[in-house]
């Protein structure tokens, strides 16, 4: 995720990051002025020919007609983008608000058995802090499509049991369960401190579950390519109506209403799924390195 100044805003104008939509666009940018210069050439031309011809002011009228057609769907299409660009950022941050809870509970799972452990447990201490601190990462990676176990901390064989697992969150949370249960039966923990311990570690599941449905159901694929095609034609035809008004003035017009439209559909695109790696993405890499320093700060306090 890019962090910046927002009350520096001058400066980002005039800066092109890596992932900037006009970056992203600058050779279909030129495809379409390439168009609307061509449109624009014949259409001019091919009135000047008929200037002559009674059939001139027809022709034009026609021709600057079509701008109606386009205020219309213009107006449903912005109804459109503002629903999708909605979508996506709801969903970008549903997710932000889902890893801000895992934070919290995060340290509240800390401090709990930190506090509930007597003094002589001291490896089962040193057990909940590196897999509570393992946690996020396990799930930042796991939301990414995969695990890199060189991120995470190796205690009782841990890091051995992920390497062929396929879901390494559920069995980090599987193997707490079973630690707490041990410590349970040990009597370190009471049946009252074992409730307690169990709401947070369902805490995890729901997070987990959560992030999973964010990250397993994109937008319909009918609705997001219908917006496509409708962006596209809109732009396709958005010049034989306005060369009629501004001549070889629609070029820059032109490619100006394609690039708020389409950078509209790639910035939603992007945001729509969080959990990745892209520019816009939510800072998970942040937020587990963040976890793993608190939760090491309370076990150690």
């Amino acid at each position: 995720m890019i962090e910046y100044d927002n009350k520096v805003w001058f400066r980002h104008i005039l800066h092109f990051h890596r992932t900037d939509t006009f970056r992203i666009l600058f050779w279909e940018m030129v495809i379409v002025a390439v168009y609307t210069a061509i449109v624009a050439a014949f259409e001019i031309h091919w009135l000047r020919e008929l200037r002559a011809g009674a059939a001139s002011e027809s022709v034009e009228t026609a021709l600057k007609d079509t701008t109606i057609m386009h205020s219309i769907l213009g107006f449903v299409l912005s109804l459109l983008v503002v629903f999708r660009t909605n979508t996506a950022y709801d969903r970008w941050w549903e997710g932000r608000k889902l890893w801000g809870a895992l934070v919290n509970n995060t340290r509240n799972f800390a401090v709990k058995i930190n506090t509930f452990l007597p003094e002589e447990c001291k490896s089962q201490r040193a057990y909940f802090k590196t897999m509570i601190g393992n946690f996020p990462t396990a799930l930042k990676e796991h939301l990414r499509g995969g695990i890199n176990l060189e991120e995470l901390e190796d205690v009782e064989g841990i890091k051995a049991r992920l390497a062929n697992c396929e879901h390494a969150p559920n069995l980090m949370i599987q193997s707490m369960y079973r630690k707490t249960k041990s410590l349970y039966a040990a009597g370190h923990l009471s049946g009252d401190e074992l409730i307690v311990v169990d709401r947070e570690l369902k805490s995890f599941f729901d997070i987990m579950g959560a992030c999973e449905r964010i990250k397993n159901t994109p937008i319909p694929f009918s609705y997001s390519i219908f917006l496509k095609k409708f962006i596209f034609f809109y732009v396709l035809t958005l010049p034989i109506g306005f060369v009629a008004y501004f001549e070889f003035w629609a070029i820059p017009i032109s490619v100006f209403v394609f690039y708020v439209l389409v950078s509209l559909e790639i910035i939603a695109e992007e945001i729509e799924m969080p959990f990745g790696t892209d520019a816009n993405d939510l800072p998970t890499q942040k937020l587990s390195d963040m976890i793993r320093r608190n939760v090491n700060e309370i076990f150690e306090a």
